[in-house]
């Protein structure tokens, strides 16, 4: 059974706040321009899982390669700590850069690792 908890996330200089409720146990890396430049560990999940709390406003968008990933970063700090985008099927997901999330381990995990160079 899957270790569904609540986390909160943000940018580095807290403008951008968000919460998702997700399990932690699937976190990807990713070889492509972006996640390696960006070092995201990622974690997907629906849309309706994740809530920002503050900072729409302050979030800046960057599309690229097949433009289905809002890659969003906060204007004042630079800092990408979610995405927005759809999976396969359609539906709307989030991309959470687990590295924002607050009092998580990232020792504990491990990650699959994804050949994103490639596609």
């Amino acid at each position: 059974m899957p270790d569904m908890k609540t986390y909160t996330g943000s940018c580095h200089c807290g403008a951008v706040r968000y919460e998702v409720t997700t399990d932690l146990a699937c976190t990807i890396t990713c070889n492509c321009s972006i996640c390696s430049r960006a070092g995201w560990v990622l974690n997907f999940v629906p849309a309706e899982s994740f809530k920002l709390v503050q900072g729409e406003e302050n979030l800046t968008s960057y599309k690229f390669n097949k433009n289905i990933i809002d890659h969003l970063f906060c204007k004042t700090c630079g800092i990408h700590s979610f995405g927005r985008g759809v999976d396969k099927d359609g539906n709307a997901t989030a991309a959470i850069n687990v590295r924002c999330l607050e009092n998580v381990d990232l020792k504990s995990l491990t990650p699959f690792e994804f050949d994103g160079k490639s596609r």
